[in-house]
């Protein structure tokens, strides 16, 4: 099991925009579909990536524990699905199924959003503010397969919850580390 640390994006960076198909409903989304809300949160995440499946369960719970707040929450998924066959537009959608995510799971299939963002491993995170600047890049919590912390997001969680309160989030922040994004040659 590889360890890759996020490229850690400067705060402050404005969202990239993006549209792309959610693996569940088939519907295309985009950045500003978030427009009006308070925070926008991009999880780059996959279905087979062990540093996933070991916080999968604890982000359906905090899909669900946001779902009533001012924030867009969206899941993407980058991974070549050629090398990589569970991270498929198919296999998204059973995980997503599977453990309950309420939040929608795209898939990024040129890679272009995972280029865009920077992002570097599965999960990382990227939370922006209402006018889509970077205030948090980091780890959900500090759980990590096998190391017997348990899983508590908490924190993504005191980021979301600064921001939602209208409060600056502290720029000290811990990268995420998962499995390398499975670039396409």
């Amino acid at each position: 099991m590889s360890r890759t640390e996020s490229t850690m994006l400067s705060l402050g960076t404005t969202a990239p925009d993006f549209a792309l198909t959610d693996v569940v409903t088939g519907k295309t989304v985009r950045r500003d579909d978030s427009q009006g809300k308070t925070a926008l949160l991009l999880m780059f995440i996959c279905a087979h990536c062990p540093f996933v499946k070991h916080i999968e369960v604890a982000l359906a719970a905090f899909g669900k524990d946001y779902a009533a707040q001012p924030v867009g929450i969206v899941a993407i998924s980058s991974n070549d699905a050629d090398t990589h066959p569970a991270d498929s537009p198919a296999g998204l959608k059973e995980q997503a199924e599977t453990v309950g995510f309420v939040f929608p799971y795209l898939y990024d299939e040129t890679q272009a959003a995972a280029h865009a963002y920077k992002a570097a491993c599965t999960p990382d995170f990227f939370l922006f503010d209402a006018d889509f600047r970077l205030v948090y890049r980091g780890q959900f919590d500090s759980s990590r397969p096998g190391n017997e912390i348990p899983v508590t997001g908490e924190d993504l969680r005191a980021a979301i919850d600064l921001v939602l309160a209208g409060k600056p989030v502290p720029e000290d922040q811990r990268p995420s580390i998962g499995c390398n994004i499975k670039w396409k040659e």
